[in-house]
């Protein structure tokens, strides 16, 4: 993992064995966190070593892999030890020309057999809209699971496909068709 800021500051404490060692660490300005696949941009990064936690904040975070797409104008929390990545405020997902929006998207990860993370799951809270190229669905809660392609949505949903619209409480929407 390589950090890049504009300034960076490391947290120290003294260790259970005398030594000294970093619990926490703070980006600050034009934050850049990558990996070989991964890329975290923000405003400002705090990672919690202890807990596993990870915090970026700024007026546009963005989360950038190579299947997925993630932003949010408020924040974009990652829990290591939970593999749960959590974008608030006007959050948005998009993968393979589909797009997830929400004022919270959490996204519950797993590790596949060679060690890597992907989409186990994705949850919306709030203004939730899902759009493909000629449907868009809206409600107030959604729960997608990637690997059906099926998105549950409900309350105050409503899905319009050109002129036509379809309301109601509750509806199990096919992103694969």
């Amino acid at each position: 993992v390589t950090v890049r800021a504009d300034s960076l500051t490391a947290h120290y404490r003294t260790g259970q064995k005398g030594d000294t060692e970093i619990w926490r660490i703070v980006a600050d300005g034009n934050v850049r966190i990558s990996t070989e696949k991964e890329t975290a941009t923000g405003d400002k990064g705090v990672y919690d070593i202890d807990n596993g936690v990870l915090v970026m904040t700024g007026k546009i975070v963005r989360l950038d892999t190579p299947t997925e797409k993630i932003s949010a104008k408020q924040s974009l929390e990652y829990w290591d030890t939970k593999r749960v990545a959590v974008a608030r405020g006007n959050a948005l997902a998009i993968k393979d020309g589909r797009e997830l929006r929400a004022d919270v998207l959490t996204a519950h990860l797993k590790e596949t057999k060679k060690g890597a993370l992907e989409l186990a799951r994705m949850e919306a809270f709030g203004n939730v809209e899902v759009a493909t190229q000629s449907e868009v669905a809206r409600a107030e809660y959604g729960d997608y699971d990637p690997d059906t392609g099926i998105a549950n949505m409900a309350g105050s949903v409503k899905i319009s496909r050109g002129t036509s619209q379809l309301n109601g409480e509750f509806a199990e929407v096919n992103m694969k068709t």
